[in-house]
């Protein structure tokens, strides 16, 4: 197999390699192209000017945001080499070349390839060729695609719809070409995961498209923002902070989007249905809409979700295609007894690893019935360790029927799931904070935290993310009220994932939370120690400052 050049360039640097996947965003600090995420094997690395090698991506669409500003500050590694498909990190260089002038060669190569490679100390990247020491590698060029475009499609692609729309239907099309996609297809509402101020780059790509006169021409929802919108200010957030990341947000309000502002737009009213295709990216939302409600959406990465908002046109490829949703690898869990609410992102975390690269088959889990928030804490983790779009629970979800014919097996064991928990469980058993709403809280989720408090006050800082549509229906009913006095601050707007200080308070040590997917993250992104556990035990951290060092109760008993 030749290597294949994705996006062309010349580079230069020399080699970090990893057979691991890493989420750019949660994982690189863009600010000094360092990964800062403590369970990746290259924790402390410096990836600027180096030709890094890499499975995959995997974890969060921002990723391509965090690329896109190492590219335009100099931070940028010289190149990009994967073995797998890779979408994420793939835009955010291309949108560096197409719409900014930084070109960063982006290649794939065969297993075999890959693998010479990564043992080499130095390469160089020609328009032809990989050189490093005595292995030359001839390059492919991108790849070109024939797409069957409507007359709609080449009318925007034209300009006949504006700068904006023929920007975006450029970049739908090269995206089209490295995907393996023939056609386009309609998608019937978006969700924008670029609004996050993960960086300056994304500002900088939406207010670009927003003075070009971008707007959306489907139903499209924003992801939490970097701040509380209307409150940054009392807050204490930075001006330097706050300002930019509010006129982010006010960017893609212009151009059209709903300012929902939820990592958890399956909560509104608005979700889409089974079979429906939508736009989506966030990778929890997206690994839920496409798992439990059996919409259809690829994993698409910031940047791509607005010019799709825009043009309402997608590519048909992915999972947007039977073919591509059949589980490829099986996975038999060993179910304990009286499990509670703990379990699910831990499985989630768990089937990730042991499925990085392709769709699961969960298998054993039907008998304890999760919920709807079970489900989303499962999909939430599963999405931090795994590349994959989505998952399927066999006797649960509604495509769970479909397997590959060649679908390979793996387990998780009790022994697995104990190893897993210490590692989410690093911290201290004192904790100065309880964080929960990562995705955001559901209703049931904010019920269940009001009763398990019991009418008892906080004694650390507790603190509740949620979408505004969940805190209007917690005021109307009472929850809100509930929690407000026992000393919980329910924040709308922001997410786990995007508060910074102030808000996020400044004296933490280590915190508390329910959340896979925030336990994965929390540290690098932080700074600080976590502990992971049920809600209940959250609760009681946030009466008692304490989390003690302990299995689960459901865990530390022997198999039958």
């Amino acid at each position: 197999m030749t290597a294949r050049a994705i996006l062309a360039g010349t580079a230069d640097g020399p080699v970090i390699a990893t057979t691991e996947p890493l989420s750019f965003w949660g994982g690189i600090d863009p600010a000094t192209g360092c990964v800062i995420d403590v369970h990746h094997p290259l924790h402390g690395r410096c990836l600027t000017g180096a030709v890094v090698l890499m499975p995959s991506t995997r974890g969060s669409c921002t990723g391509s945001g965090v690329l896109l500003d190492m590219a335009l500050s100099g931070r940028a590694p010289a190149a990009l080499v994967f073995s797998e498909a890779e979408d994420v990190v793939t835009l955010g260089a291309l949108i560096a070349a197409e719409m900014f002038g930084h070109p960063l060669p982006v290649l794939r190569l065969s297993p075999a390839d890959f693998a010479a490679l990564a043992a080499e100390p130095q390469v160089q990247v020609t328009d032809t060729a990989l050189i490093a020491g005595g292995l030359t590698l001839p390059l492919a060029p991108p790849a070109t695609a024939t797409l069957d475009l409507t007359a709609n499609d080449r009318a925007m692609l034209d300009g006949a719809e504006g700068p904006a729309a023929q920007q975006a239907m450029r970049i739908i099309c090269a995206m089209a070409a490295q995907q393996g996609a023939s056609r386009l297809i309609d998608v019937t509402q978006g969700h924008i995961d670029g609004c996050i101020y993960a960086s300056p780059a994304n500002l900088t790509f939406a207010q670009t498209m927003a003075d070009m006169g971008a707007k959306v021409r489907i139903p499209t929802t924003m992801n939490a923002i970097s701040v509380d919108r209307a409150n940054w200010q009392r807050q204490g957030v930075p001006p330097d902070f706050g300002g930019p990341a509010a006129r982010l947000a006010d960017a893609y309000v212009t151009m059209g989007c709903q300012p929902s502002f939820t990592c958890s737009p399956y909560l509104l009213d608005t979700a889409p249905a089974q079979g429906e295709a939508i736009a989506w990216a966030e990778s929890n939302a997206v690994i839920y809409a496409n798992s439990v409600l059996g919409a259809r959406t690829a994993k698409h990465p910031d940047f791509l979700d607005l010019c799709i908002a825009i043009t309402g046109r997608a590519p048909l490829a992915g999972v947007y295609l039977d073919e591509n949703r059949r589980a490829q690898r099986i996975i038999d869990i060993d179910l304990p007894q009286n499990i509670d609410d703990a379990f699910w992102p831990l499985i989630g975390w768990l089937a990730g690893q042991a499925a990085p690269d392709r769709i699961p088959l969960l298998r054993g889990l039907a008998g304890a019935r999760p919920s709807a928030d079970d489900l989303k804490a499962l999909c939430a983790a599963f999405g931090t360790t795994s590349a994959a779009p989505m998952l399927h629970v066999q006797g649960v979800t509604p495509e769970a029927g479909s397997i590959a014919p060649d679908a390979d097996h793996a387990n998780i064991s009790r022994a697995d799931m104990a190893a897993g928990w210490q590692i989410l469980n690093d911290g201290p058993e004192a904790v100065d904070l309880v964080a929960i709403g990562s995705p955001h809280a559901s209703l049931p989720e904010c019920r269940a935290l009001a009763a398990a408090l019991k009418g008892r006050r906080v004694a650390i800082a507790t603190i509740l993310t949620a979408g505004r549509a969940v805190i209007a229906q917690a005021r109307s009913d009472g929850t809100l009220a509930r929690l407000e006095a026992a000393g919980v601050q329910v924040l709308p707007d922001l997410c786990w994932c995007s508060i910074s200080e102030p808000v996020f308070p400044p004296a933490t040590r280590a915190l508390m939370t329910n959340s896979g997917k925030y336990a994965h993250y929390g540290p690098g992104l932080s700074g600080r120690a976590v502990r992971f556990g049920a809600l209940e035990d959250c609760a009681a951290a946030a009466i008692t400052g304490q989390a003690p060092r302990r299995l689960p109760r459901w865990l530390d008993r022997p198999a039958d």
